[in-house]
């Protein structure tokens, strides 16, 4: 099966070049994508991810604020904060609101498939090499 990543950023175009980006990654699929915090709650609760790309500053409720419900109601479910803010978070304790790690926007695409791959749980391609 499939491991199921839900995308949450308030920009469409964003959203599109994650969508792509996941689909390229090994035994990964897009279960669903959000457009704000309150939206990646919702969906979470319904879609049971296993992970979650987050961004950090949309409308309605701020990643950080998300992170936190989301990681109460899904403890085993790791977020990666997806942001182009994460000079803003050098003071945030990213643990204590569940985010289990960080990739800029700036650096590209490769930081995150990496922090992917760090936090998703062997496939079973990966645990037949």
């Amino acid at each position: 099966m499939p491991r199921k990543i839900l995308v949450v950023d308030d920009h469409p175009k964003i959203r599109r070049v994650l969508r792509g980006f996941v689909h390229l990654q090994e035994d990964c699929e897009v279960c669903g994508e959000a457009v704000d915090g309150l939206d990646a709650i919702d969906k979470a609760m319904s879609l049971k991810p296993d992970l979650i790309i987050l961004d950090f500053k949309m409308p309605r409720l701020n990643g950080l604020e998300a992170a936190r419900v989301l990681s109460a109601a899904l403890p085993s479910v790791p977020i990666v904060l997806f942001t182009m803010h994460k000079e803003m978070l050098r003071n945030v304790d990213i643990r204590e609101v569940g985010i289990r790690a960080i990739a800029s926007k700036t650096d590209g695409l490769a930081p995150l498939g990496q922090q992917m791959r760090e936090l998703l749980p062997a496939s079973e391609v990966d645990r037949r090499r």
